[in-house]
């Protein structure tokens, strides 16, 4: 007798959508009593909600939230001390951490799995276990985060609710279309143009089209110095910085090799009660 098909799986950037849910929600969320805001964990809940409901083009999924660590970044850091740099630490830029620990036992109480790895973010641990996930069923991952279209298959397609409704879900035909250049070359691509929100800033005067024209027919970054292609002063501009954009390219690019101490079941997750209700559950209104 042949092994049940497993459920899509459902890779969710917890990070992401509670950084969404804190400064993106329509409305601030209060406790009864006004006491506590409570605005990060009633969005984090209701955009997970949604998103299962109303974005997702396959059957049911097996949902797992994945946090970045707390020291994840120190790797990418400790190669480039920009890395990550500009982002704020104020108190009102770290906002969104004070409801953590209650997203976790929310998510813990509705039976929803959830994986941190202390030294690693969370790009790389969901890398991994798409990429172990995708020969057997398909994978949808939910964040705003471009850096995730570099796996994007036939069956790895990712959500962004940030976008229209009619326009969440993202593939690899897409972004051909839009920046052509396949989902493997996007670490090339943006090592060339940058990534303002890692604080890489790429190469001067080197846009989208020029990194596309320059990455045609599918070249490989590493192909690039020996193609001829390097001409005028974008093309020295591009050698003279040849050291910094192999490095940026090697921190763009994801680890898919960790070992995640969570194996997906391939059994569908329990759906989710309204966030109202979750929030009730966690004794917090």
């Amino acid at each position: 007798m042949s092994a049940p098909t497993p459920a899509p799986l459902l890779l969710v950037d917890g990070f992401n959508v509670l950084w969404a849910g804190t400064f993106g929600f329509p409305a601030e969320i209060r406790s009864r009593d006004k006491a506590r805001e409570l605005t990060g964990l009633f969005a984090f809940f209701a955009l997970l909600r949604a998103s299962i409901r109303d974005d997702l083009d396959v059957d049911p999924p097996e949902v797992v939230v994945v946090f970045d660590g707390e020291h994840g970044n120190a790797d990418r850091a400790a190669e480039d001390s920009d890395y990550k740099a500009n982002r704020e630490s104020t108190p009102e830029a770290l906002k969104p951490l004070q409801f953590l620990a209650d997203v976790k036992t929310g998510l813990d109480q509705h039976s929803i799995r959830w994986v941190e790895l202390p030294n690693q973010e969370a790009d790389d641990v969901i890398a991994t276990l798409a990429i172990q996930a995708a020969p057997s069923r398909p994978v949808r991952i939910m964040s705003r985060d471009a850096d995730y279209y570099q796996l994007l298959t036939d069956q790895v397609k990712i959500i962004n609710r940030s976008r229209k409704a009619t326009n969440r879900l993202i593939t690899s035909e897409e972004v051909i279309d839009r920046y052509g250049v396949t989902p493997d070359q996007w670490p090339a691509f943006r090592a060339l143009t940058g990534d303002k929100s890692d604080n890489i800033p790429g190469v001067h005067g080197v846009g989208p089209k020029v990194a596309a024209q320059l990455l045609r027919d599918n070249l490989p970054l590493e192909d690039l110095p020996g193609s001829g292609r390097l001409t005028g002063a974008k093309g020295k501009a591009i050698t003279e910085a040849w050291a910094d954009v192999q490095r940026w390219h090697g921190m763009i690019t994801m680890k898919h090799d960790l070992e995640v101490p969570l194996a997906p079941t391939g059994l569908v997750s329990s759906q989710l009660p309204r966030p109202a209700d979750v929030v009730e559950k966690l004794g917090l209104w």
